[in-house]
């Protein structure tokens, strides 16, 4: 996981999941490459969501601000066309047009959505994609983070963002045995 140096396009519920966790530039700063959001996802989805509280705007203006995270639009026709074959699939803009770009680019996607995440494997076979708890479990083991301060972000993740792993996740007991102690 995050071996690769090519960008990592995040969608939508990725960012959502990190910033509930009440560490996102912690943990989005330790991921080592560059962090992507379409266009699409940061002017739909991101830039007035209203759950954010006013830190957490900050922090994601922040890492905007500072190119940490790189907002980047469709570049060719053919990003368009499969941005377009998408939505008509996944009937949602943001995973489409996170999906498109990264296939296209052949960069790394970071969402958390089944359907997307199924559709984009038959696309692409070897596309690298990345969730909430790999994410996170990257960011704990990199920075040694305590058992009881992983603990609480898995509950903040779970609490805020609304967000476990499904069941047969291959995290999802990774997840659990931490929540649960």
């Amino acid at each position: 996981m995050l071996k690769r140096s090519f960008p990592i396009v995040f969608d939508a519920c990725c960012v959502f999941n990190l910033i509930a966790s009440g560490c996102f530039l912690k943990i989005i700063t330790a991921i080592p490459t560059q962090i992507m959001i379409a266009q699409t996802v940061w002017e739909e989805e991101l830039i007035n969501f209203d759950r954010f509280e006013e830190s957490d705007r900050l922090q994601l203006d922040e890492s905007v601000n500072n190119e940490i995270i790189q907002i980047v639009d469709f570049e060719s026709e053919s990003e368009t066309d499969l941005f377009v074959n998408y939505v008509a699939i996944l009937k949602d803009d943001g995973e489409s047009a996170s999906g498109a770009i990264a296939i296209s680019r052949g960069w790394a996607i970071a969402t958390d959505d089944k359907q997307a995440t199924n559709l984009f494997r038959r696309e692409k076979p070897n596309l690298e994609i990345l969730s909430t708890p790999e994410i996170l479990q990257y960011w704990a083991e990199k920075n040694k983070i305590s058992d009881q301060d992983l603990k609480n972000v898995l509950k903040s993740v779970r609490v805020k963002g609304r967000y476990s792993p499904p069941r047969e996740h291959p995290l999802a007991n990774w997840w659990a045995s931490i929540t649960q102690n």
